[in-house]
């Protein structure tokens, strides 16, 4: 019998933008913060994940971090850019 492996799609592209479901505070990463897709790591029975670059405002990295697909979701035409700080004021 000849067994094709379905072959995993990933839902998000690489070095696409995507938004942060939740805080990160670890990492000083907040809900709502962009991210860039920099890997995909495909998990076998369970829940894929993502490694992702976070930039600042003058385009340097600030993390790197790796999460599950359900911590991230795609960027929407009715979302506006905004700036915040990284440190307490």
């Amino acid at each position: 019998m000849n067994r094709q492996r379905k072959k995993r799609e990933m839902k998000y592209k690489l070095f696409e933008e995507i938004v942060l479901k939740k805080d990160m505070p670890g990492k000083n990463l907040k809900k709502g913060d962009i991210a860039t897709i920099v890997e995909y790591h495909p998990v076998t029975g369970g829940e894929d994940g993502y490694s992702l670059e976070v930039f600042n405002a003058p385009g340097d990295t600030i993390a790197v971090i790796t999460v599950p697909e359900s911590a991230i979701e795609s960027l929407t035409e009715n979302e506006v850019f905004s700036v915040r700080s990284l440190v307490a004021a």
